[in-house]
């Protein structure tokens, strides 16, 4: 462990559904699950557990390589953050809790991630949803593409 100060800036109802989670579950709150959700926290895009774990150890921050994939999981099962599905070796992540859902297109050619934005996805979702006398709690469109093959 870094002799450094840690700073998180965690959002609280954010920590809190996290904290929940972990007590359900009969574990605890240590300062490595609060440093690794503050860092998923910091990520922009589609991010992979093994670049967190080179972003913390690159911070100071020492945490085992198991210690990330389990807090990964941990955050998954409360619905932190969601696996965005793709082609690419290794997992992807991205937030999704207390954001709006980040559509995508993913190249398949290239595993390149575009980012959409599609507000008629988020009605029809709240509709289907109303419909059915439910609520929602996000959801996940993706679109899987390659480029154009050129027409001869």
């Amino acid at each position: 462990m870094s002799d450094r100060p840690i700073t998180l800036e965690i959002q609280e109802p954010l920590c809190a559904v996290f904290r929940r989670r972990l007590k359900a579950e009969g574990l605890k709150y240590t300062p490595e699950r609060a440093r690794i959700l503050d860092m998923v926290l910091r990520q922009e895009d589609l991010f992979e557990a093994d670049a967190l774990l080179q972003q913390l150890r690159a911070s100071g921050f020492r945490v085992s390589k198991a210690t990330v994939y389990r807090t990964i999981r941990l955050l998954q099962d409360a619905g932190i953050i969601q696996r965005a599905l793709s082609d690419a070796d290794q997992a992807q992540f991205q937030v999704v809790y207390g954001s709006t859902p980040r559509d995508l297109i993913i190249r398949v050619d290239t595993n390149e991630t575009i980012p959409i934005d599609a507000p008629e996805l988020l009605a029809l979702r709240e509709r289907l949803c109303r419909e059915h006398g439910l609520v929602a709690q996000g959801h996940r469109f993706q679109v899987y593409a390659t480029a154009r093959e050129p027409r001869g």
